[in-house]
Order: structure tokens, then C-alpha cells, then sequence
């Protein structure tokens, strides 16, 4: 859930290749100049100790898609600010979220300095990590989610997915949400332009941003609805659901290339829950 404009040095961007480390490194650059912005932005619809889903609005507490949570040792991959953790710390789970960027872990802190969470309730413990290389043992947790985290932003998705089967324990549970694979062939615009196909589906060539020196500050990458079903089965996944959120009348927000009048017509986002094998 992205909005290029929030980083001034971005001076163009386009579709070109661009390798795993690169990728990586432009993305902590754009998260730890945007964080503040992208709060102050979309704050209000995040809220602050709330799990929200995709722009759409879809909340954790409407469609339960990670089941009960009190007492269970969960894991937010990409975790941004925090707002699902703190919420989950609030029904009683053990929460800990990693994030690539000390920019967002910032507002982080800000946010529980700002809204502390009841005494009675656990604090989520947050760390800056790699999603490709997690800091926990084997085993260490019974759900892992990802809100539009990392998995976006990473070449090699394959590994962060690998990752996170190895800290499941058996049994466990992972759900992530990511743009809609069909959103890659319309221009990331809320008005009607954004209706008119314009690119392939199946060009998985990435989307990347410049800054005046022609350094990558921002990249994206698109997977198809199949690349990801592969991905997660390679990675020993059990596919146990997908989601595809319908806009609901109540949301006047645009965000970005989502907005009321895309929402009416095509998916946004795509919900993909799974688990390990017993």
C-alpha cells in the first residue's frame, strides 16, 4: 500500500529490471524517507492499534482470517508501524513484527509512546530484520501474517516464503495480502485512465524508481495469481483460502491507485491464507 509521491527524490520511474540486493536497498531507502509521510497521510485509516487488511478496509476482527489468536506466538513480516500487532497484542496474542525499515520502526515507538496499550496487555516486540533472512529459530511461532508487507518489494519472494515456513511450527498458519496480480496490467491511477488496460499480465518485469542520479529508490514486483499458488506449494504451503475484497460503499478514500470508482470493477487486493502440514 504505496504512494510514490511521498519521496521527494524520486525523479522518475518505469519498468526495468533490477536484481535482488538493489531491490532490497532502494526500498529501505524509500520506507525510511516516506515513514512519517506515509502516517501522516494514512494514519487516520490505519489507525493505531488496528488491523486493517488492504485500502479496501477490510479488519482482522470482521473476517477472522487468522482465527483465534489469544496466546498464540505470532509473527507480522513487514510490519510497518505496528498498528496490527498492537491490535493483536490486544486480543491477547504474543505479537512481534519485523521490519526492513528503521523509518517505519520509528513510528513504531512513536505510536506506542503517543497510544499505549493497556498495562494489562503485552506489548508486541518489534525488530529491524531482512524478510529474506528472520531472526528466530526453527519453530518459533503458530501464525505468521504479512498486511502488505515486504513480499511486494522483494525479487526473490520465494525466499521470505521459505523463511517463514521454517519459523512455523507445524500445523501453523500464514496469511499475507499483496495487490491484486490483474491490477498489474491497468495504470496505478484512482480515475478512469486507470480502467483501460495498458500492460501485460504476464511481463513480470518490475516497476522502479529513480532518484537525479539515477539510483533505484523505490521497486515493486508482480507476480501472477499462478506464480504466487506456485511460490507458496514450493515453499510447503497448504492453500486453504483466497480472498478478494469487494470495495465497500461506506469507503470514499482513495489511496493511491485504489480508490471507489477501480474498486466498483476489478479486485484491489488478493488475501491468500495457508498452512504448513501437521
Amino acid at each position: 500500500m504505496t504512494d510514490s509521491e511521498y519521496s521527494p527524490e524520486i525523479i522518475s520511474g518505469g519498468y526495468r529490471a533490477i536484481d535482488e540486493e538493489a531491490s532490497v536497498r532502494a526500498n529501505r531507502t524509500y520506507w525510511d524517507g516516506s515513514a512519517a509521510d506515509y502516517l501522516a497521510e494514512h494514519g487516520s485509516f490505519l489507525g493505531a492499534s488496528e488491523f486493517v487488511w488492504c485500502p479496501e478496509g477490510v479488519h482482522e476482527s470482521d473476517v477472522g482470517l487468522l482465527g483465534d489468536v489469544a496466546r498464540r506466538q505470532i509473527l507480522e513480516v513487514g510490519c510497518g508501524a505496528g498498528q496490527c500487532s498492537r491490535w493483536l497484542a490486544e486480543q491477547g496474542a504474543l505479537a512481534t513484527g519485523v521490519d526492513l525499515s528503521s523509518g517505519m520502526l520509528e513510528q513504531a515507538s512513536r505510536l506506542q509512546r503517543e497510544h499505549p496499550l493497556d498495562p494489562s496487555t503485552v506489548p508486541p516486540t518489534f525488530l529491524q530484520a531482512d524478510a529474506r533472512a528472520l531472526p528466530f529459530p526453527s519453530g518459533s511461532f503458530d501464525m505468521a501474517f504479512s498486511s502488505y508487507g515486504a513480499l511486494p518489494f522483494v525479487k526473490d519472494a520465494e525466499v521470505v516464503l521459505s523463511e517463514v515456513a521454517r519459523v512455523l511450527r507445524p500445523g501453523g498458519t500464514w496469511v499475507f495480502s499483496v495487490t491484486h496480480p490483474v491490477r498489474w496490467m491497468f495504470p496505478d491511477v484512482p480515475g478512469e485512465a486507470g480502467l483501460t488496460v495498458e500492460y501485460s499480465y504476464f511481463d513480470r518485469t518490475p516497476y522502479v524508481e529513480l532518484d537525479g542520479d539515477g539510483h533505484p529508490v523505490y521497486a515493486e514486483h508482480h507476480r501472477t495469481m499462478g506464480d504466487w499458488i506456485s511460490l507458496l506449494v514450493d515453499s510447503g504451503f497448504v492453500l486453504t483460502g483466497l480472498t478478494e475484497p469487494e470495495w465497500p460503499e461506506h469507503n470514499r478514500t482513495a489511496w493511491g491507485g485504489w480508490s471507489p470508482l477501480r474498486g466498483q470493477v476489478m479486485p484491489g487486493t488478493a488475501i491468500f491464507s495457508t498452512r504448513l502440514p501437521e
